[in-house]
């Protein structure tokens, strides 16, 4: 407990050094600028945590996260349609509303379409969704990159731009709506959190011990599709960021108690995007962006663990 709480201490002690270092206490214009990006940090890294976690349980594999299922690739494929369509100025014509709701009622349907079509049956077979995602996601992202071959030097910058996750583009009102939704996804998995450690136990264990497998799947499913279609629309990919923050969080937690578990890998994430936000604004001068420094620490974090791994008998 204590040790949770600390962690807890510590995000909240790195959020502060963020809105105040070297803002000059603008009260006008540099922290409420921060405090937004802040803000987008704290949903973000909510629905990595949690989404991440809980997918991890319904697979059993603590090496997969939901990018594997294709809804950042149905996003990014979107926005290069629109840009292919529309032109440069399609984000100005739907407006940062209208592209966010599009893009997430679209990345939903696509999940709702997923899994109507492979989890209809008795069987709920998690492994053939996982490689039909996998599948799924090669083939939207060759799409993609073929879309982006046929748009103008501009319009693909733009597009490099939607490839990488950045707090800059979120806006107050967008993140008040995305952390309400958040929270609507979040309280639901906290009152249901006896479910997952049941769900964790694996299929055979939950069904004799009178949980409806294939019910709880669809539903937890349907709440990692919500958290990461908002997560998405709100800052961009965020890659496979999720897969430290599960990892680590079980190296921390000493347990896999859920109960334990979400709330200290929401900490972890959070974290997580408030150094490398920092970094890139105080000690890059927005020379690098948050994508590149989380997946440098998350790619060292896995060779490390490999090769430890590797060298154990």
């Amino acid at each position: 407990m204590n040790a949770r709480w600390g962690l807890w201490l510590l995000v909240a002690a790195l959020a502060l050094a963020f809105l105040l270092v070297g803002s000059g206490f603008d009260v006008n214009y540099v922290i409420p600028k921060r405090a937004t990006r802040l803000a987008a940090m704290v949903v973000a890294g909510v629905c990595i945590a949690l989404s991440s976690v809980v997918f991890q349980t319904l697979a059993g594999n603590r090496i997969l996260t939901p990018a594997i299922m294709g809804y950042e690739a149905i996003y990014l494929l979107f926005q290069s349609l629109l840009v292919l369509l529309l032109g440069a100025h399609s984000l100005v014509l739907l407006g940062r509303h209208g592209n966010a709701l599009l893009s997430v009622a679209l990345m939903l349907s696509y999940s709702w379409l997923l899994h109507r079509w492979l989890l209809r049956d008795r069987q709920h077979s998690v492994y053939l969704l996982l490689l039909t995602g996998l599948v799924l996601t090669m083939v939207l992202t060759t799409f993609t990159q073929f879309i982006q071959l046929k748009t103008s030097p501009g319009e693909f910058s733009i597009l490099q731009g939607l490839n990488y996750t950045s707090f800059n583009r979120a806006r107050p009102d967008q993140v008040l709506y995305s952390a309400l939704a958040v929270a609507a996804v979040g309280w639901l998995l906290w009152r249901r959190v006896r479910v997952l450690d049941l769900l964790a136990l694996g299929r055979e264990q939950s069904l004799s011990l009178g949980e409806d497998y294939g019910r709880a799947v669809r539903l937890y499913l349907t709440l990692i599709a919500v958290l990461v279609a908002v997560s998405t629309s709100l800052v961009g990919p965020t890659a496979f960021m999720g897969v430290f923050v599960a990892n680590i969080t079980y190296a921390l937690a000493g347990s896999s108690r859920h109960r334990v578990t979400l709330p200290m890998s929401c900490a972890i994430a959070i974290g997580l995007f408030i150094v490398a936000q920092f970094l890139v604004e105080q000690w890059f001068n927005y020379n690098t962006t948050v994508s590149i420094l989380v997946n440098l620490v998350c790619g060292s974090y896995f060779l490390a663990l490999m090769v430890r791994r590797r060298g154990t008998p």
